[in-house]
């Protein structure tokens, strides 16, 4: 993924909306030991304007509830709150909604097998 990642951050980028931007945000925001700023590509759904996200990978230990980030959002920045879902029964709520607007989501989260079955 992070050479993928290369190219993405670039696409991701551009002051317009491109059809990688349709499943694809960029967040930016600060390191939380080194202060370092990132910008990492992430797949989205809105639903009912609110972005949500998978959160799998190390990127999202530097996210905090509440402290302000940004995202590029199909072409445009915008100011958005991290709200970090740690239950169990939550999170399969709302992967199963993610599922139901994005069914590709299914094939690249390590933890959704077959039938859609999510591994707790």
């Amino acid at each position: 993924m992070r050479i993928a990642n290369v190219p993405m951050r670039w696409v991701l980028s551009l002051p317009f909306a491109t059809p990688i931007s349709r499943r694809l945000m960029l967040l930016s925001y600060t390191g939380r030991k080194t202060g370092r700023r990132y910008r990492q590509p992430v797949s989205y759904v809105e639903d009912g304007g609110v972005l949500l996200t998978p959160g799998g990978g190390r990127w999202k230990l530097n996210l905090r509830d509440g402290e302000p980030i940004t995202v590029r959002l199909r072409g445009r920045h915008v100011a958005a709150r991290p709200e970090l879902v740690r239950d169990p029964g939550e999170v399969e709520v709302l992967l199963r909604r993610m599922m139901t607007l994005n069914p590709r989501l299914a094939s690249f989260i390590p933890f959704i097998e077959k039938g859609d079955e999510i591994d707790p």
